[in-house]
C-alpha cells in the first residue's frame, strides 16, 4: 500500500467514525504532513477534540489535551523545575506541550503569558526549562480551540499571534444525516481504531509531497494574492481600500506553497494549480487580514475578502 492510500485510509477510517467534520478532518491531516499549526473555531459539541483524538489514534502519535483556563501559568503547560530535599538536586519535570500533538482547548481563556509561552513553542519548536533548552519532537502539531460565542473571562489572541497559525478553521453544525449517524455511533469506539499512518510514514509523506511541482508563474501569482491584500502595495485591490487595516505577512505566501503542494499530492496530481491555491485561500488568508471596525459591523470577514480577492488575482 502506498503512502497516498495510507493517507486516504485514514482520512476515510476517520469520517467514518466523526460524522458531518469532513474539511476538520482533512485540515488536520494536512496540518501533520506540512507540520503546521491548526485554529479551530466552532461551538460546543462539534466534535473537535473526538476529530483530534480519533487522528492521533490512526496516525498513532502521542497526544496530549490541555484545558486553558485564566489561572493556568507557563510552567503547568512548558514544564519547571522541582527542588528534591532529600538528594538536595533540581529535576526537570516536563509540561503536556512535550508531545506531538497537542489540543489546546478554549487557547483563548488563558492570559497573555500561558499564550506566549505556547506561541513561543510553537515557532521555535523548543522549550526553555531553567538553563537547558528542549526540542520539541517532530512533528510537533498543535490545534488550537476557540468558542465564538462566549467573551467573557476570554483573552482574545493578538494579530501576530493569530499570525503563527497555518490556517483558521470554521466547524458548522453537521446535516440532518450526519447527526443521524452520530446517534448510531458507539461510545467506546476510539479503543477498537488501530493505527494505519506511523511517524516513518509521514516523513516519506513530506517528502513526496516536497516533490510536487509549482510553476514559476503560479509562485508568482500566490505571491501577488498576498500583496493584494497590503494597502501599502502596489498589487492592493483599491476596492478594499476602507476594508482591510493591514494585509497577510510572508508566512501566508509560505503556507499557501506548502499546503497547495499537499493538496495537489492528496489528489494524486504531480503539480499543483490555481484551483488547488483557491481552495486553501480563505482559510489561509482569513484570520490574517485585518478589517476596519466599519466593515465588522457590516458583517464582513476576512475569509470572505480574501476569496474575493483570490477570484480577481485567479
Amino acid at each position: 500500500m502506498s503512502v497516498r492510500e495510507k493517507v486516504n485510509g485514514t482520512l476515510d477510517k476517520a469520517k467514518s467514525c466523526i460524522f458531518g467534520q469532513d474539511d476538520l478532518l482533512d485540515s488536520i491531516m494536512a496540518a501533520l504532513v506540512c507540520e503546521g499549526h491548526l485554529l479551530i473555531e466552532g461551538m460546543p459539541g462539534l466534535g473537535k477534540t473526538m476529530s483530534v483524538s480519533t487522528i492521533s489514534k490512526l496516525c498513532d502519535l502521542n497526544f496530549k489535551r490541555i484545558q486553558f483556563t485564566p489561572d493556568l501559568l507557563p510552567s503547568d503547560l512548558i514544564g519547571t523545575m522541582m527542588y528534591s530535599q532529600k538528594n538536595e538536586t533540581f529535576s526537570t519535570k516536563f509540561g503536556p506541550i512535550f508531545t506531538q500533538l497537542l489540543l489546546a482547548d478554549e487557547i483563548n481563556r488563558s492570559p497573555a503569558k500561558v499564550q506566549a509561552a505556547l506561541l513561543e513553542a510553537m515557532a521555535e519548536k523548543q522549550v526553555t526549562i531553567g538553563d537547558n533548552t528542549h526540542k520539541l519532537s517532530s512533528p510537533f502539531v498543535v490545534l488550537a480551540t476557540q468558542n465564538p460565542i462566549e467573551q467573557e473571562g476570554t483573552y482574545p489572541l493578538p494579530e501576530a499571534q493569530l499570525d503563527r497559525f497555518m490556517m483558521k478553521v470554521y466547524v458548522e453544525y453537521p446535516s440532518l444525516k450526519a447527526e443521524m449517524n452520530i446517534l448510531n455511533l458507539k461510545l467506546n469506539f476510539l479503543d477498537k481504531l488501530e493505527a494505519v499512518l506511523s511517524t516513518d510514514d509521514l516523513i516519506e509523506i513530506q517528502e513526496e509531497v516536497e516533490k510536487v511541482y509549482v510553476d514559476e508563474k503560479l509562485k508568482e501569482l500566490i505571491v501577488t494574492l498576498v500583496h493584494a491584500t497590503r494597502p501599502s502595495s502596489e498589487h492592493f485591490v483599491q476596492k478594499y481600500k476602507d476594508i482591510i487595516v493591514a494585509g497577510a505577512s510572508p508566512r501566508a505566501c509560505q503556507w499557501l506553497y506548502k499546503i497547495g503542494k499537499y493538496k495537489a499530492w492528496i489528489e494524486g496530481s504531480d503539480f499543483v494549480t490555481p484551483s488547488h491555491i483557491m481552495q486553501i485561500c480563505p482559510s489561509v488568508l482569513g484570520h490574517r487580514l485585518i478589517l476596519s471596525y466599519e466593515a465588522t459591523l457590516e458583517g464582513m470577514s476576512g475569509d470572505s475578502v480574501a476569496r474575493e480577492i483570490a477570484e480577481k488575482i485567479f
